[in-house]
This record gives structure tokens, sequence and C-alpha cells, in this order.
């Protein structure tokens, strides 16, 4: 059984019904674009020069982006999702993964590696094949709790189910480095997995908590990828829907602990309002708190030095910037589709123009000050 659709399927899904509206500066100064005609640029780094790197996710590329606007070609897997882009010290790490088709665990697939300024790509780790010896989020129930009974859930269709607890899926979607450390946002296996990046040893080093939503009278469950939608049945209205967690990305603070954006795990979309949210968690000990709440569909964050978080919300179409001390959100720039974000200095970069169709997404940069 899929505990969830797949992210990449969500998003695209989410994107068909959800209006791009034209692309407004906010308050910073005009963005600068740096790359254009991309498809599906989910994640990006930049380097200790500036230097760019971009993933075009459903293409299955991880490239650099050259002065002039050009792309060069570090690693291509067709058919492949590369992910989660990150580099330090001349070695550049990434993800790729294949989900698990029909639902078939043993047909999952995802790595991490790296290539080095020489072109060589090594293989660190096998996650899906940790997703399958260890399904961390295994002993995690979602779905509804106890309050609801076995005579009302008759009525709830047979997907999303309406109790379960976390089933075998990986897709390994966002890293941070930390010396010889890789932090890995596994979006499927609703976890943080810690990496030795020379052993290529790997650790579960938290577990995110299920994102519970009130189902309102009237709420429409969606039930597939084509937009079939089913009225909840009214016995359900008012009690909680456990969904699960989706790690979307993973960035270092200040502070030394981990911040990690995620999605709500149901409809990606507004209709249940802003569930997105960012926790932290703490590298030492893998204590998670929630650190702010009620972001639509964050898919990237990047950690100032003085703590703000900027967040890429794809479906609010604008980039918003969070205060350190009071956690409050508010629009720091107006995009289309804005997907992933990255901070040096005081430039922040972000990848944009989500969407289906033709590709139209770009790579941006901005100064914050």
């Amino acid at each position: 059984m899929k505990k969830k659709f797949p992210l990449a399927a969500c998003l695209i899904a989410a994107a068909l019904v959800i209006p791009l509206a034209p692309a407004v500066a906010g308050t910073p100064s005009e963005p600068a674009t740096l790359a254009h005609g991309l498809l599906a640029p989910l994640s990006l780094a930049v380097d200790k020069n500036d230097s760019v790197l971009v993933t075009q996710n459903f293409a299955g590329r991880l490239d650099r982006v050259r002065d002039g606007g050009g792309l060069t070609n570090l690693y291509t897997k067709a058919q492949w999702d590369v992910a989660g882009v990150e580099t330090r010290g001349g070695t550049t790490y990434f993800l790729e993964s294949v989900g698990a088709g029909g639902g078939n665990p043993a047909a999952l697939k995802g790595y991490v590696k790296s290539v080095d300024q020489a072109g060589k790509v090594r293989t660190i780790a096998d996650l899906a094949g940790f997703e399958r010896a260890n399904n961390p989020d295994g002993d995690q129930h979602y779905g509804f709790g106890d309050d609801v009974s076995a005579d009302c859930l008759k009525g709830w269709p047979a997907f999303p189910p309406a109790r379960y607890e976390g089933v075998v899926d990986s897709h390994p979607y966002a890293t941070a480095v930390e010396g010889d450390t890789l932090y890995i946002a596994d979006a499927g296996a609703n976890a943080i997995l810690e990496v030795d990046a020379a052993t290529g040893d790997i650790s579960t080093l938290a577990v995110l908590p299920p994102r519970p939503a009130v189902i309102t009278a009237g709420a429409r469950i969606p039930i597939d990828m084509a937009g079939g939608t089913v009225e909840a049945p009214a016995c359900v209205v008012g009690h909680e829907y456990a969904f699960e967690p989706v790690p979307t990305d993973v960035e270092i603070g200040p502070d030394g602990w981990l911040y990690v954006s995620t999605l709500p795990g149901g409809p990606e979309d507004p209709s249940f309002g802003a569930r997105g949210a960012i926790f932290k968690v703490n590298p030492w000990t893998g204590a998670t708190r929630l650190w702010a709440d009620d972001i639509l569909s964050p898919t990237g964050i990047a950690v100032a030095d003085n703590g703000d978080v900027y967040a890429a919300s794809i479906f609010g179409n604008e980039i918003v910037k969070i205060d350190a001390r009071s956690r409050e959100a508010t629009q720091f720039l107006a995009v289309n589709g804005p997907a992933a974000v990255e901070l040096s200095g005081d430039t922040l970069y972000a990848t944009a123009g989500f969407g289906p169709g033709a590709p139209a997404g770009t790579v941006l940069k901005v100064s914050i000050d």
C-alpha cells in the first residue's frame, strides 16, 4: 500500500490546479536571472566562489550555471530523480532515486553520491537499502485516532488509508553537509538521516512527527493523481487526520541545529490551508521541535547568519522571510513557483518557474539588504 503520493507527482498535480500569478518583485531589488529554460529545477547550491549548481530533477540532471546563462553538465541519469545538491571543499554531493513502481518496496532505489573537480563520481551510501532494512517511521501512526469509530470509517475511501503505520518508502530529496557528515532529508521515509561521507554508514537522526489536520464539513479528500476527490463522511468532521510529514530541505543554522522544511503529506495545495512547517532538529541528540508553522508549501529554505529563515513557497508564488525572534513570516519576493533558495553572504539565490508544460524554470539572485 502506498502511504502517500510521490512528492514529485504531488508537486506536478498541485501545479496543474494552482494558477501562477504574474512574477512581480516584492520589497527587494529586481532579481537578476542567471539561467532559464530549466525543467523542474528543485534544488541548488552555491560554492565559496558563488558558482551556482542546480538540479533539473525530472530530467535527472546536475549542472553548473556558467556566466552568460549556459550550463555545464556534471551528471545525468535519465529516468531518475536527481536532487539535493550541496558542495563543500571542491566536492559536490547529490542524491538520485527511483520510486517503488506499483508500490513494490524492492523496486526502490536511492543513493547519495559525490562528484569531484575532475568529474569522478563516487557512490557513498545506499539510502533505499537502509529504508528497506530499517523503515525509520515504521512505528509511527498516521490517519485517524481511536476517537473515530470503525463503523464511521467504513465510509472513508480506500486511499488515503483511514489508519496506518509508516511503510517502506524512500525519496531522498535534500542534503546538508557538516565536515564528514551528510544530513539527508528523505521525503519518503519522513526522516532525517545521517551519513558518514567517508565510510557510507547510515543512521536515523530523527523521525519527524505527524502533521494533523482537522477535517472540516464539506472537505473533499483527494484519492488519485488525476484530481479525483470524494467528500469526507460527516462522522469524521471535527476529528484530526494525522498526515505524514514530508521533509523537503535541511539546512544548518548559525546555532548548529538543523532547520527542516516540511510539506503536509496530504494535499500540497491550499485546500486544507497553509500547513507547511519548519522544524529544528538537534544534530547531537535528534531532538525535534516545531519552529514555524502555517507556511504554504515550503520546498526549500535558507538560514541567514542572524537566524532569519527564507522559505520558497512553491504554490504561494513567493519567497517568505521568517523572523528569527518573532517567527512571523512576511513576503520577501513575489515570484512564480519558487522551489529552492540558498544564501551566500547578502545574496539570495533561488530557482523559480516550476510548473507543468515546457521547461520554464529559472535561477535568480537578489540582494537581501
